[in-house]
């Protein structure tokens, strides 16, 4: 059977159809994310943690409290939904969950970055460490946000 199109659904079917898509994501999102956490909750209880540099220590923390924050955030548009469930608002539950699953990527992209510069300042060097997390922050800042930000514009454009 062909799938409608989204001109012929009705309200109610599009904010169903987007927030089964929205939780859908986060299920991609999340797990990566938690394992991340999971990964930087037992660094500090690992022998040699005490030899690592007041930079290193900085950086683990940003690290840590971003991935943390990211976990939260995107933990939260669930939540959101559970407690909201049949209270009939599910399209100003699709504009918080979108905005929180962003916030959310954001802070990922935070931690990403933290824990790049963390470990190659660990294994190579502190200006390996720098140039990687530069690279790294082309490459997210590209694919996470300029490539939708490019659709937007050209979506934009063709109307």
């Amino acid at each position: 059977m062909d799938e409608p199109h989204p001109d012929d659904e009705t309200p109610k079917e599009r904010a169903n159809r987007e927030l089964i898509e929205l939780l859908n994501e986060l299920r991609v999102v999340l797990p990566g994310v938690t394992v991340l956490l999971a990964f930087l909750l037992a660094v500090p209880f690992a022998n040699g943690w005490t030899r690592v540099t007041e930079f290193q220590r900085d950086v683990f923390v940003v690290a840590f409290l971003s991935t943390a924050v990211s976990v939260a955030l995107l933990t939260a548009p669930s939540s959101y939904h559970r407690l909201r469930f049949r209270h009939g608002d599910k399209e100003h539950m699709l504009k918080v969950g979108n905005r929180l699953s962003i916030a959310g990527i954001t802070a990922s992209a935070v931690s990403l970055e933290a824990v790049v510069i963390l470990v190659m300042d660990a294994v190579v060097s502190k200006g390996a460490a720098i140039a990687a997390a530069a690279s790294l922050f082309a490459v997210v800042a590209s694919l996470w946000y300029g490539l939708p930000l490019l659709a937007a514009l050209r979506d934009r454009s063709a109307r």
